[in-house]
């Protein structure tokens, strides 16, 4: 039996900007670990790091890997809570350098001892 992937009916994506060329773009964030990222064309039209990678009529996956810019604006967004978080374990997810609700709350707890 074929199981429908229904993950995105569940958590649907969410649209972020980033701050610093305004591309926006489609995330989901499944953990602090894990992201999924989906680029449109006006997306990678508008991103100075995403534009050379387009040509004659498509994207060369190849030649982009990653927007330092947008990296910053989402992990911004997922620890403010904009983006939605599938997996709500924080305490076992969350990064523990001080990043993501884990950290912070165990930050706030040191300082206040």
């Amino acid at each position: 039996m074929i199981h429908t992937d229904n993950r995105l009916a569940d958590l649907p994506m969410t649209p972020v900007e980033c701050q610093r060329c305004h591309a926006t773009v489609q995330v989901r964030k499944s953990s602090w670990q894990q992201t999924s990222v989906q680029w449109d064309e006006a997306g990678a039209r508008t991103c100075p790091e995403r534009r050379p990678s387009l040509i004659a009529g498509g994207i060369r996956e190849a030649d982009f890997f990653t927007c330092a810019g947008l990296r910053e604006s989402i992990a911004q967004a997922a620890m403010s809570g904009t983006i939605p978080m599938a997996e709500e374990t924080f305490e076992d997810s969350a990064p523990r350098d001080g990043r993501g609700p884990a950290g912070a709350a165990a930050e706030e707890a040191a300082v206040s001892q």
